[in-house]
């Protein structure tokens, strides 16, 4: 009996010494981890889980150091063993759900947090977390219901009104997330989140210039800030500073943590695009997806990529990968309607069908104008507006200049709304061209529509179409009585708040035309381009000894068809050359990817010349080396036709199904030039290779284009304009009357 008395002794003895060095070891284990010694702290918990495996608060340890050195998967496995053996505290639920939130796993980290609150429902980490988990799984107002939750516990808690602006940012709702960002702004002015965040909205409203001063503000507080600097990388890109927008990029990239990397690589990517390094765009793109699977900003930029190279089925796939991770990203359901014109085999159904996308998912959520009491007299002088992003150096700016400078000011006040945030030299020219104009660049969707509005304007002109700086969401809103689509992007909308669509019978034909939403009024051509004023060279052909071939359209023009028609073309006429110049051409990716599409047909390097970016009469004058040129498609030519033109240089086209792959068929029957306007093909091709064989009909059809064109009413801008007026007069006429007759 003594004998058992003794053990029982010894052993209550020896459980009160581990009990003490348990607790020796577990206090220098909370010394370690409030000293941020994370893997001291683990050594220690490791060493008391070795006699003590269910010892709740050496888990509880061992689970924060692993989340506090981003062991996530090791620290939710631990903290869980933590709740099992009866560490059960709201705390405790919240750092668990902390890591699964981590991990991805937002439900399962809503249920913890949700946990935590009925332990105790005030407990303000656990509504938090909650309503960011809610955010997360895209419950949104379930979130903004917590938020109100744990406002009315700390209404003056800026963080809070922080995440409630979060959460509006992500329903897309402007103002209320603006109003939140500048509450949190007056309970603590130096909070860097909501000045970044307001920033972004500002942003998105177009009032660049005070969200740049609040993206400095945000940096100079806290100048390792990531989502601050690759914000502001993105809006310095769009003002087009290049070095400033690299200098942030790659900070913002330095500074985020590797789970935060996505967004400043992105931003990097967008520099180097813009810097015609598609190469390391690409990889960056890639590197996002390999971590962020979802991001349509990284598929969106695979496609740009594409598009810049030519690939336009690659680049549509990529759109629609983006539209299937984000329906409502409008970026990308514009950039796939544009990527659609130059695509072969896609027609008019096709475009207009990726139109009406755009009208349903985004154009029709806009809320339309209400319109003040309109003086409907038919004869008066009409106010008409246009809205463009290219009054500049811009192959769009040059379709419209000569419409704004042959106006008949006596039968139309003219006003032109400037969406281009980076002015350029040539600006001022379109400046003096109107009676008034509006630098809008920096206004919201909501304030240009209010402006226009109030200039009470009867038609207003989009030029820009689904293009990039568009303005649709503005015409969406219907802030005038009448609406056109014309010249920058003149291939439809898919709005049925767009009234008119300029077009002609060639670029449009009738079997077509009930594919459109808009009316159909036809102008001499499609588009016009005032006279260059350059003189016409003699023809190269002659002093050099054999015929030069010249492409002067954009490389995503260049499909594979086409240069596969060029090569035949070349093959039949061996001593031929070929010029193709364009600014991507600079990009030293792009250029080899292009010579290695000709290598393919077995055309040898030293019979292509590439040129890149120049000046615009430099650009001008390298159609000085070329005799014929040559169309592209299924997308062609505009501009570069019109130039090519004017430079004395015809230019052999193939019309297609779709409005882009007939618009230098539309100009070059404008000026009586049919003879170029190939069938096919085999047609195509015969026509380059009869008219290479004639050096004197070339030579003398060289010197007679620029009178030839002077002579067409497409190309006499007097004349252009005034079927442009008298289609605004009936437009209006008829508005008149249906107003009259309601």
């Amino acid at each position: 009996m003594a004998d058992a008395g003794s053990r029982a002794f010894q052993r209550a003895r020896l459980q009160k010494q581990q009990k003490k060095a348990i607790d020796e070891l577990l206090a220098a284990a909370r010394q370690a981890l409030d000293g941020r010694r994370m893997t001291e702290a683990q050594f220690i918990c490791s060493q008391v889980l070795t006699f003590a495996p269910d010892n709740a608060e050496a888990l509880r340890l061992l689970g924060m150091s692993q989340l506090e050195a981003g062991q996530l998967s090791e620290a939710e496995i631990t903290l869980g063993r933590a709740i099992a053996a009866g560490s059960r505290s709201p705390e405790l639920l919240c750092n668990r759900g902390a890591a699964l939130f981590r991990l991805g796993r937002f439900a399962d980290a809503r249920e913890l947090f949700q946990a935590a609150l009925v332990l105790n429902p005030k407990h303000m980490v656990a509504l938090t977390n909650l309503a960011v988990a809610l955010r997360r799984l895209d419950r949104h107002e379930e979130a903004l219901k917590i938020y109100e939750r744990a406002q009315a516990l700390a209404p003056d808690d800026a963080d809070i009104w922080y995440e409630r602006g979060v959460t509006h940012t992500a329903r897309g709702r402007i103002s209320d997330a603006l109003r939140c960002y500048e509450q949190a702004l007056r309970l603590d002015p130096r909070h860097v989140d909501a000045m970044v965040g307001q920033a972004v909205m500002l942003i998105l409203l177009s009032r660049l210039s005070a969200g740049r001063e609040l993206l400095d503000k945000a940096i100079a507080l806290r100048p390792s800030n990531h989502e601050a600097l690759h914000h502001r990388a993105s809006l310095l890109l769009r003002l087009g500073d290049l070095p400033g927008a690299l200098r942030d990029a790659e900070a913002a990239v330095a500074a985020a943590p590797a789970e935060q990397q996505h967004l400043p690589l992105m931003a990097r990517a967008d520099v180097a695009f813009a810097m015609k390094d598609t190469g390391l765009a690409v990889s960056l793109a890639e590197r996002v997806l390999q971590s962020w699977p979802a991001s349509a900003r990284a598929y969106i930029m695979l496609a740009s990529c594409r598009v810049a190279a030519g690939d336009i089925a690659e680049a549509v796939a990529f759109y629609d990968r983006a539209i299937a991770h984000a329906p409502e990203e409008h970026t990308a359901i514009s950039g796939k309607i544009f990527a659609l014109e130059f695509l072969d085999g896609v027609d008019v159904a096709d475009q207009q069908a990726a139109r009406r996308l755009w009208w349903e998912r985004i154009g029709s959520t806009r809320p339309r104008r209400r319109l003040e009491r309109i003086d409907t007299d038919p004869q008066r002088r009409l106010r008409v507006g246009y809205v463009s992003g290219d009054f500049r150096d811009h192959s769009a700016g040059f379709i419209i200049r000569p419409v704004l400078r042959c106006h008949d000011r006596t039968a139309v006040e003219v006003f032109a709304y400037s969406t281009n945030a980076k002015p350029d030299a040539i600006v001022d020219e379109f400046r003096a061209l109107v009676e008034h104009w509006r630098d809008v660049a920096q206004m919201s969707p909501d304030e240009l529509a209010d402006c226009i509005v109030a200039d009470r304007i009867d038609i207003l002109v989009d030029c820009s179409g689904h293009t990039e700086g568009s303005r649709l969401a503005v015409f969406a809103r219907k802030p005038a009585p009448i609406q056109v689509s014309a010249w920058g992007h003149p291939t439809g909308t898919g709005m049925p708040v767009m009234d008119y669509l300029f077009g002609d019978q060639v670029a449009i034909p009738e079997q077509v035309r009930p594919l459109f939403t808009e009316k159909l009024a036809d102008l001499p051509c499609l588009i016009t381009r005032e006279p260059i004023g350059l003189p016409v060279s003699a023809l190269p052909m002659l002093r050099r000894g054999h015929v030069t071939f010249g492409v002067f359209n954009r490389i995503d023009k260049l499909s594979d068809q086409a240069v596969a028609l060029w090569c035949r073309i070349l093959a039949a006429v061996p001593d031929a050359r070929l010029i193709v110049k364009h600014i991507a051409l600079d990009d030293p990716a792009v250029r080899q990817r292009l010579m290695a599409r000709f290598a393919q047909h077995s055309i040898p390097p030293e019979r292509i010349t590439f040129l890149g970016d120049s000046d615009r009469t430099a650009h001008l004058r390298a159609l000085d080396e070329v005799d014929i040129s040559l169309d592209t498609f299924p997308q062609n030519g505009g501009v570069s036709t019109w130039e090519s033109l004017y430079m004395g240089v015809p230019v052999v086209t193939k019309p297609g199904n779709c409005v882009g792959s007939r618009m230098s068929a539309s100009i070059l029957t404008a000026i009586g030039l049919t003879d170029f306007v190939a069938s096919g093909d085999d047609d195509y091709l015969a026509i380059a290779t009869r008219f290479a064989a004639q050096p004197e009909l070339l030579s003398a059809l060289r010197a007679g284009l620029p009178a030839r064109i002077a002579n067409s009413e497409a190309g006499d801008a007097v004349r252009y304009t005034a079927a442009v007026e008298a289609h605004y007069r009936r437009f209006w006429r008829d508005y008149c009357a249906s107003a009259g007759a309601a």
